[in-house]
């Protein structure tokens, strides 16, 4: 997980490989429809399988992590392989347990220790044995359908993120010597695109149906105003956004509170610099604490409280503020931005115009820290849902 995770494009070293790699995936990503209404109808498909499968529970308890997991993965599924994969899918739903577990094993102490003596990954006792076996197991998924792309591409018509990268390959190859595009980089993109994007988006919305079983006047709130722009009959649309101030602010509050990339992404100092009196050398790692800004009682009123409307003005507008930053700041901010924002808007209104939640045991007090891996998690909590009827 480890080598999947520090040989792709959201935590390798800057360079020129690095920004070669980041272009063209930005480009080809934004080709399938990343931050562009053309995705949103793949969104919107795939919530019929969230609903089918909440619906099953009828009104029984149920934990929503496997469901929103399985969602959100089939977003980036449809964007990197050209396809998704049945919930019941027996390999798809190992691959989404094992990439949570890996996640989960390589930000632990022995982990973090082991990205200093890379020797440790290979000590056979501790979690490093079993970290290497999601890793391999993880590998051949990935690599199976990298030379399934291979053997079916057509040229003439490209299906995913996999095609238009192997026929850069080829572009490649009639060009100069040296290219640092080829199958092996690509795997690792793969890599990133199916893990970060699945667990940082999948871990928001979990994050959002936790605070509004806590916070029912809040999802009335929000429920209220789907209700107004849009109803209960139509799906919505990005379109809709702009009149929903209220919703997109209790997005905004949610990623505030629990900021699921704590550390955000590492960077590194390109010169030697004086911060606060403090010499910083060059070639330093510096990590952006933006739990520390999302948090800081100087920025935030309250900061410990969850309350939307600080992130609306006087008219109910969207109020912007320079210290929210959820996905990063400068050079390496999240590549995918673009798309979390889509797919949190989307399912999170989906969400709450089919669905109202509430915890499954009443009395039921969730611990807010969340669990620390890639990104904050919430602990496991079960809920149970009721129909919101269509409106006739």
């Amino acid at each position: 997980m480890l080598l999947l995770l520090f040989l792709g494009i959201v935590f390798a070293s800057y360079g020129p490989i690095w920004r070669q790699q980041r272009r063209f995936s930005h480009s080809t990503l934004r080709h399938f429809g990343l931050g562009k209404l053309s995705l949103e109808p793949i969104i919107i498909e795939e919530f019929k399988y969230v609903k089918a499968e909440m619906l099953k529970h009828g009104g029984d308890a149920f934990c929503p992590f496997q469901i929103i997991n399985n969602a959100v993965s089939n977003i980036i599924c449809s964007i990197c392989f050209g396809k998704r994969f049945n919930y019941e899918d027996e390999e798809f739903k190992t691959m989404l347990n094992l990439m949570s577990r890996g996640l989960e094993i390589s930000m632990n102490s022995e982990a973090i220790l082991a990205n200093i003596c890379s020797w440790m990954y290979y000590l056979p006792f501790g979690a490093f044995g079993e970290l290497r076996q999601i890793v391999v197991d993880i590998t051949a998924f990935l690599k199976r359908i990298i030379a399934e792309h291979e053997a079916t591409l057509n040229p003439e018509s490209p299906r995913d993120f996999i095609d238009m990268y192997l026929l850069h390959i080829e572009e490649e190859k009639k060009g100069q010597a040296g290219s640092s595009f080829n199958t092996e980089y690509l795997f690792y993109i793969i890599g990133d695109l199916f893990i970060a994007g699945t667990d940082t988006t999948t871990n928001t919305l979990l994050w959002s149906l936790l605070y509004m079983c806590l916070h029912p006047n809040i999802q009335e709130k929000v429920q209220a105003e789907i209700d107004a722009v849009i109803g209960r009959d139509r799906p919505p649309s990005l379109t809709n956004k702009s009149e929903m101030p209220f919703t997109e602010a209790t997005i905004m509050e949610v990623q505030r509170m629990t900021v699921v990339v704590p550390l955000s992404i590492p960077h590194m100092a390109s010169e030697t610099t004086v911060f606060q009196g403090y010499t910083i050398p060059k070639g330093t790692v510096v990590l952006a604490n933006l739990w520390s800004v999302h948090r800081d009682p100087k920025v935030w009123d309250k900061p410990n409280d969850f309350n939307p409307s600080r992130f609306l003005d006087e008219h109910g507008e969207i109020l912007k503020k320079e210290a929210f930053i959820p996905f990063g700041i400068g050079r390496r901010v999240c590549m995918g931005e673009q798309l979390a924002k889509m797919e949190l808007f989307l399912m999170f209104v989906n969400l709450l115009q089919a669905f109202t939640f509430t915890f499954a045991d009443e009395s039921f007090k969730p611990m807010l820290e969340g669990r620390f891996g890639l990104t904050l998690a919430p602990f496991p909590f079960d809920v149970k849902i009721s129909k919101r009827e269509n409106h006739s």
